[in-house]
């Protein structure tokens, strides 16, 4: 006696279903485009036919895919942001679980501003801080965390608020991968001189400031009547610096210069401009990767070293 119908479609379904369970369909895949030079590739290459990159394991292809989770417009700039509130947080939080004193005692209203948040020096020289040679030569290291580490709730809200007022657009100019390798010589830069001058030092400041001279660069670079109002704001951004390095105590001008000199003879021998040959790509990821790996290797020295210092104070 035959089944139902009813009963046969659901028979079907059921063995239809058990099949998909236990046999693997090989998904038709699509071409897709070259994450170094965006030429259409076939949906099996595994390497571009224009450029000869390889679409799985090369730089592009890893910083196409780690472009997907991080913001769309200047994501360098976000991530120094993010990076920088991050380990401030962190020193906060390790500076009252230590006990040490932070805000100096007495003073008038400006030191009681200068106060609020304060790290200790002890824990910001753990942390990474720029400190005089020979130490900084001995331990290169802090020539980059140094860029990442501030003094207080003041220093760090000025810091990040010339970084997104500046960064975006000199990123959109040179592209993320060359920016990030712009800001982090531009910091160690920085150091270097107040290192070399003896001076104890932290904060982004130094490698912001290599960010006006690279603007400053490119103004006397190009013409025009755009260009000329640019460069009149970036005076005005040195005029600035100036005289908040005279008027207020504890600015390191030493790091200012170091940075923006940097940020200068760096900007005058790099393209202004977005890379756009595959060729040109493929230095500026390996540039961007280069700036990456250093930041990694110091932070892993920051937290090797300064967890050693935690566990034997």
């Amino acid at each position: 006696m035959p089944l139902p119908l009813r009963w046969r479609l659901k028979l079907d379904r059921l063995r239809a279903s058990l099949s998909a369970m236990f046999q693997s369909k090989e998904k038709q895949r699509r071409p897709g485009l070259c994450p170094a030079c965006g030429t259409l590739v076939g949906s099996s290459a595994t390497r571009c036919h224009q450029c000869g990159a390889n679409l799985t394991f090369s730089l592009a292809a890893v910083s196409r895919s780690l472009s997907k989770i991080m913001p769309t417009t200047a994501p360098v700039t976000y991530f120094i942001l993010s990076v920088c509130c991050l380990i401030y947080g962190i020193s906060l939080l390790l500076t009252m679980r230590s006990g040490f004193p932070t805000a100096p005692q007495g003073g008038g209203m400006l030191s009681t501003l200068f106060g609020i948040g304060s790290i200790a020096s002890p824990i910001l020289i753990r942390l990474g801080a720029s400190l005089p040679w020979p130490i900084d030569l001995v331990q290169p290291w802090r020539l980059v965390t140094a860029c990442f580490l501030h003094a207080n709730l003041l220093h760090i809200v000025f810091n990040m608020w010339v970084l997104i007022d500046l960064a975006p657009a000199i990123e959109e100019l040179y592209g993320s991968p060359r920016f990030f390798f712009l800001y982090t010589v531009c910091g160690i830069g920085g150091y270097l001189l107040s290192g070399r001058v003896g001076h104890f030092s932290i904060g982004a400041s130094g490698a912001i400031v290599g960010l006006i001279g690279v603007l400053l660069a490119v103004t006397y670079r190009r013409g025009g009547a755009g260009m000329q109002q640019l460069r009149t704001q970036v005076y005005r951004w040195i005029i600035y610096l100036v005289l908040w390095g005279f008027f207020f105590p504890g600015v390191d001008n030493m790091a200012h210069l170091g940075g923006g000199i940097t940020g200068f003879i760096l900007a005058k021998f790099m393209m202004d401009r977005a890379p756009a040959a595959p060729s040109e790509r493929k230095r500026a990821y390996a540039l961007g990767w280069a700036a990456a790996v250093v930041l990694l290797v110091s932070f892993g020295f920051m937290i090797f070293r300064g967890g050693q210092i935690f566990l034997h104070r």
